[in-house]
């Protein structure tokens, strides 16, 4: 698909959102991040995009008025089932920023990635005051609950997806229908990467790890190592043959007896990465912008309809 729309992303992460959306048709005029590990995995992987390395509170949208899409991951604790919900009390809520850039920018679309907890009744008025402001401003606003499974990624990894439509092209917009098949299993995805050092359990391991794996935890700046996340969510793991207490720096040895840990590497492609995509920093810093990253193939369903949306206007405006 063509780069015909232009785009510019906040909290862009290790870049999972902007390459989905680059899959979906969208050149990126800016993405905005304050980490500088992830500002580096962008940069390394792709050398012509405008990284900003800057906090967002400080960064001003008005320089790229009239890009077509406004897109970002903001910040998840105020929502999050494992923090306190806070919401419009925590000091990481940058909602209020994103709908003060939509007003900067004035894009033809707004797309905010987040967890399922901004769904709980608790932020009802939240949403709605989100919606009210949008509406001021000329979209049509919507929120849809998808799992990255229904999308070829393997692992479950429920996400709250906020679109803003203006409202001129709101008609044309349709939320993406789920893939009819089942992604891989982990032992399916990930026995080439258990094997590559020759661990001779390999087979069993991947026979065993016979379902999609449970949502991968990223943590942040202030919370959260390498490590697959709460005692529940290591449970879940062993279930699939894999310790989750660390996380390792290279494949199982020949002769590991026990359960494996997983690489970084094997991480990213559980969230949906190709293998192509380098991953900047140390342990701790690189597997953080992996497990909060956004699956890039939940952001291509979600940007291709965005795009499709955006020109289907302008072939009937031609046509006419």
């Amino acid at each position: 698909m063509s780069a015909e729309l232009t785009s510019v992303e906040i909290c862009a992460g290790a870049g999972g959102q902007a390459l989905g959306l680059e899959v979906a048709g969208f050149g990126h005029e800016a993405l905005v991040e304050i980490e500088q590990s992830a500002c580096e995995t962008l940069r390394l992987n792709r050398p012509s995009w405008n990284v900003v390395e800057q906090d967002l509170l400080n960064w001003s949208g008005k320089p790229y008025a009239g890009v077509e899409l406004l897109a970002g991951g903001v910040p998840c604790p105020p929502f999050s089932k494992a923090g306190k919900q806070l919401g419009a009390d925590d000091e990481r809520n940058l909602f209020p920023k994103a709908i003060e850039l939509v007003d900067e920018v004035r894009p033809k679309a707004v797309m905010l990635e987040n967890v399922r907890g901004l769904l709980d009744a608790v932020f009802d008025t939240y949403r709605d005051d989100v919606e009210t402001q949008l509406t001021k401003l000329g979209y049509k606003p919507g929120w849809r609950l998808l799992n990255a499974s229904d999308f070829g990624v393997s692992q479950l990894r429920p996400r709250v997806i906020f679109v803003g439509i203006r409202k001129d092209l709101a008609d044309e917009f349709e939320w993406p229908i789920p893939n009819n098949s089942m992604p891989p299993t982990v032992g399916e995805l990930l026995k080439d990467l258990m094997a590559a050092r020759g661990w001779e359990g390999a087979d069993d391991w991947a026979a065993r790890a016979n379902s999609i794996a449970p949502t991968l935890v990223g943590g942040s700046r202030k919370h959260g190592g390498p490590d697959l996340g709460p005692t529940r969510a290591r449970a879940a793991w062993a279930a699939l043959g894999v310790e989750g207490r660390t996380i390792a720096d290279d494949a199982p040895e020949p002769d590991l007896e026990g359960m494996p840990r997983l690489t970084v590497r094997m991480a990213a492609r559980i969230q949906g990465f190709p293998d192509t995509w380098t991953i900047h920093g140390r342990k701790t810093a690189a597997y953080r912008q992996i497990g909060n990253a956004f699956p890039p193939p939940v952001a291509a369903a979600v940007g291709r309809q965005i795009h499709k949306a955006i020109t289907r206007r302008r072939l009937h405006a031609i046509a006419s």
